[in-house]
Parts: structure tokens; C-alpha cells; sequence
């Protein structure tokens, strides 16, 4: 049964005579999922035709879906550019999500993997907000309308990293909870009647489709659709009615001074 001390990284692998080194589940499951992912993503984008078939058609409706998405939350031109991080994304949060259909446990229901990816997705939309906009540009865009809720946008820039992390922790871990705890409670029923614990193997279905097949692309969807919604708002600046604002003010207060010089 989960113990509920497992909230962080499990270690299964220990290096060396004090055991300082170690490797954890969460790690060793990210390192083969990506291999997996990079080795299927390479034979499907190799011997491509002008007809497709086969597998290439696969890979097309996989990359034209990306690209789409991308684009109606970024526009063509930062979609195009930002495509091939949020298409990595969300396929490797699909499957990261879903580890629960083949009885391990997910990558993300340890919090510090759902931590890393939030702290990624932050700096690259901070990162690329600054190059987009300047440091004077981006603090205008977080002053807007007006610089008094400058304040109030930085401490909301700043808890978005942590939100990202929990609610996907929280949705993958605590899904794996709830079917863990039903498992239990079904195979305790069945050993009431009968020697084969028949409860847990049928009454669980319905939540393996909800919580290991459902929920996992729900919450990979989520966690992209944010990422990509804070960097397009991150990268636009202030509103074209501010912006004019704040230049008519300039200028106002330009003509006043050289009336006083």
C-alpha cells in the first residue's frame, strides 16, 4: 500500500560504500522514457516520402497537431519556434502520466520532478519575455495599466512555477492514492466471500480508465496550454492603449520641460 512519506523521490539505486550517490525511480524512469521517446521519435521521422504511409502518416498528424496547437495559442510565427519544446512536452507528460497502466509509479507523482518542469517552463517564459521585450519593457508589461499592480504581477509571476507543480503533483499523485486505496478495499471485500480477491480485478477498471488513461492527457494538456499561454502574454507587452498612454504622458511632460528650459 502507499506510504505517505513517499511524497518526494524513491531511491531504488545506491552508489559507492556510503550510499551517498543514488539514483531515484523518478530519475531512472525520466532516463528511460526518454530514450524510448527520442528512439521512436527518430525511426518515425526517418525514410520519409512525398507520399506518406505507414508510419509517416503518423508522424505528420502528430507534428501537424503540434504545430497547430502552437500556433493558435502562440501565432504562426512564435509557434513555429516555440512547436518543438510544447510538442516534447506534452508527449513526454502523457506517458510520464500514465506509468500507472503498467503498475509503476508515475514520474510525476514526485514532486520534485513536477517542481523542475514548472521551474522550466518559468524561466523560459521570463527568459524569453526579457529577450522579446527588454528588462524596461517587461517591467512596463507587468505595470500594466497602471504601475501600482506591479507589485501584485510579480508575486503572481512568481507563484506560477508553484501552482504548475502542484496541481500536476497533486492530480497524478493523488489518482494514484484514490485506485491504490480502492485495490485494498476491493481485495479485502473479496476475501470475504471467496479466495480470489474477483473485486479488485473488475471494480477497478473504471478508475485505471479514468485516473492512468484520462486524467494523465488531461493534466500533460493543462500543464502545456499554461506554459504556452504564459509565454504568448509574457512575450506581448503592454496593450497598444496603454503603451500610446504612457508615450502622450512622455511627451507631455517632454514639452513641459523644454517650456520651463
Amino acid at each position: 500500500m502507499i506510504q505517505f512519506s513517499e511524497l518526494g523521490p524513491r531511491i531504488i539505486l545506491y552508489f559507492g560504500s556510503g550510499g551517498k550517490v543514488f539514483l531515484t525511480e523518478s530519475t531512472c524512469f525520466e532516463i528511460i522514457l526518454a530514450v524510448i521517446l527520442a528512439v521512436v521519435g527518430i525511426w518515425l521521422g526517418s525514410g520519409l516520402e512525398k507520399v506518406p504511409r505507414g508510419k509517416q502518416i503518423v508522424a505528420e498528424v502528430l507534428v501537424g497537431w503540434v504545430y497547430n496547437f502552437a500556433q493558435q495559442n502562440l501565432g504562426k510565427i512564435r509557434g513555429e519556434k516555440f512547436a518543438p519544446y510544447l510538442g516534447s512536452l506534452i508527449v513526454w507528460l502523457v506517458f510520464a502520466n500514465s506509468l500507472g497502466l503498467i503498475g509503476l509509479r508515475p514520474i510525476t507523482a514526485d514532486l520534485n520532478v513536477t517542481a523542475a518542469l514548472a521551474v522550466m517552463s518559468f524561466v523560459l517564459i521570463q527568459g524569453f519575455a526579457i529577450k522579446e521585450l527588454g528588462v524596461r519593457g517587461r517591467i512596463d508589461e507587468l505595470g500594466d495599466p497602471y504601475y501600482a499592480i506591479l507589485p501584485m504581477n510579480v508575486i503572481s509571476e512568481l507563484i506560477l512555477p508553484v501552482t504548475l507543480a502542484l496541481r500536476l503533483f497533486g492530480n497524478i499523485f493523488g489518482g494514484m492514492v484514490v485506485v491504490d486505496l480502492w485495490m485494498h478495499l476491493m481485495e479485502f471485500l473479496s476475501y470475504k466471500f471467496c479466495a480470489v480477491p474477483i473485486l479488485r480485478c473488475i471494480t477497478v477498471i473504471p478508475l485505471n480508465l479514468f485516473f492512468d488513461m484520462f486524467e494523465p492527457v488531461i493534466q500533460a494538456y493543462i500543464f502545456t496550454i499554461l506554459t504556452a499561454v504564459n509565454l504568448e502574454e509574457g512575450m506581448s507587452g503592454m496593450r497598444e492603449d496603454t503603451a500610446e498612454k504612457r508615450r502622450l504622458k512622455r511627451e507631455k511632460k517632454k514639452q513641459k520641460l523644454i517650456k520651463e528650459a
